[in-house]
Parts: structure tokens; sequence; C-alpha cells
């Protein structure tokens, strides 16, 4: 590697390192394909230039998590703590559809998908207690 490629890659990590302010984790769980919006929040004064940057893109329209640390050319590690950030202040939000709005299955999960949901809570905590809706 030359002198030039090793500096342009520790001025990018100390890039990262500041945009995140050392941070290494973010505090909300996002998958790579979580999809955002741009909400009704604003960042606060403090925030990194890359979080104008992800609003601006989220307001052109949806975007997941990947998408835009692609764009933004940053680790994903980095981009889902710049989005805890913006999520906290209500400029991002990741956008709930109705999961049975297509399907014509009536308006709620089916018979077989509760049961299997049961079960695997029932393998998972074995030892919990179940509360009846009856009574």
């Amino acid at each position: 590697m030359t002198t030039y490629g090793r500096a342009a890659e520790e001025s990018a990590f100390v890039r990262t390192y500041a945009v995140t302010r050392g941070r290494t984790k973010p505090r909300h769980l996002l998958a790579l394909e979580t999809v955002l919006e741009a909400g009704q929040g604003r960042p606060g004064p403090a925030q990194a230039e890359e979080c104008e940057e992800i609003l601006a893109l989220c307001r052109e329209r949806r975007r997941s998590v990947v998408e835009l640390a692609g764009r933004l050319g940053r680790p994903v590690t980095a981009v889902k703590i710049l989005v805890s950030d913006l999520l906290d202040t209500d400029a991002l939000v990741v956008p709930l559809t109705h999961p049975y709005a297509d399907t014509g299955a009536g308006s709620g999960p089916s018979v077989q998908l509760l049961a299997a949901v049961t079960a695997g809570l029932k393998r998972k905590w074995p030892d919990a207690v179940a509360y009846s809706q009856a009574g």
C-alpha cells in the first residue's frame, strides 16, 4: 500500500470515529434492509453533516440502511449509529405497513401462524407462565 493510500485509509477511519463520536454500536436494532423515511422531527444541532445527507436522501424516497451506507460511502455500522440518532429525534422513522393489507386473509394472522409462534415461544421459554384470556 502506498503512503498516500495508507494516509487516506487512516483519515477515513478517523473521520468515521469523529462522526460517530467514538460509538461503536447503534441504540436501535437495525437490519441492512431496514427501510427508513423522513419524519417530522429535526436532527440536533451537533449532529454530523452525514445526518443531513441521510435526511435529504430519505426525503426523496424511502431508503434502506445498506443503500444509505453505499450512497454515503461510510461503513454500515457508522450509518446505523447516525440513523439511530435520527430515529431518536423523530427526524427519521421506520414506516410500518399493515402486514395483512394485501393478503385478503381477513383481519389478522392465520391460526397456523399463531400456533407456530406460540410453539416457538414455549420452546424458548418453557418455564414461562401462560396467561389465559378467559376469566
